[in-house]
């Protein structure tokens, strides 16, 4: 999106007013708008360029610009990806390899992305869905603390998957991690000056 037109940029005879703190001036002249700006130390920007006429407010539009990139890359940072991460169980796996393929889906969820468990059926095992549905929700049940399901069980070829999302976001994930490094360096440099929690001064015992 291109930047509005600001100050004499604006050029038409007309200007429907906003003030510096939200005040509806009415329609004006672009001269009488101008000069309002001017007199306050600050910008006229067309806020609105296809009304009749069109709308122009008061306002510091450099300030304006900052924040309105801070937004954006505030929104950038906090749109960050959830990836699916995939974990393949056998039909008859044996159960400390269940519990290593269990702990790698919980890292992921912590870390924000989402989890495709899938079983792999080999021969006749197609034949015995039902077993596959048993394990995908012992799994779950198991990954419970850190996700919840979004979609059921369901065949996919000769395999069956199962897809659990995370209870946090990765956005969420990081703002706590980041709050979490701060502490830590708050405590590092308390530590560093010797602070410490101001020793209990004994009381004396009452004289008998």
């Amino acid at each position: 999106m291109s930047d509005p037109r600001t100050n004499e940029r604006i050029r038409v005879p007309e200007v429907r007013l906003v003030g510096p703190n939200g005040e509806q001036v009415g329609i004006v002249r672009i001269e009488a708008a101008l000069r309002l700006a001017q007199e306050a130390d600050l910008d006229l920007v067309e806020v609105a360029p296809s009304s009749k006429p069109p709308v122009v407010k008061i306002m510091d539009y450099g300030k304006f610009k900052y924040e309105a990139a801070q937004k954006a890359k505030e929104t950038r940072r906090n749109q960050a990806n959830t990836v699916l991460k995939e974990v393949r169980f056998r039909l008859k796996i044996e159960a400390h390899d269940y519990i290593t393929k269990l702990k790698r889906a919980e890292g992921f969820l912590q870390a924000g992305d989402k989890v495709k468990a899938m079983i792999l059926f080999r021969g006749r095992e197609q034949s015995r869905p039902e077993q596959g549905v048993r394990l995908l929700r012992k799994f779950a049940e198991d990954v419970a603390e850190f996700g919840t399901v979004e979609s059921n069980p369901t065949i996919d070829g000769r395999n069956m998957v199962m897809v659990v999302a995370p209870h946090k976001n990765k956005s969420e994930v990081k703002t706590e991690q980041n709050a979490q490094r701060a502490a830590n360096r708050e405590a590092a440099r308390s530590a560093a000056r010797g602070d410490s929690a101001p020793e209990a001064t004994p009381t004396s015992a009452p004289a008998e």
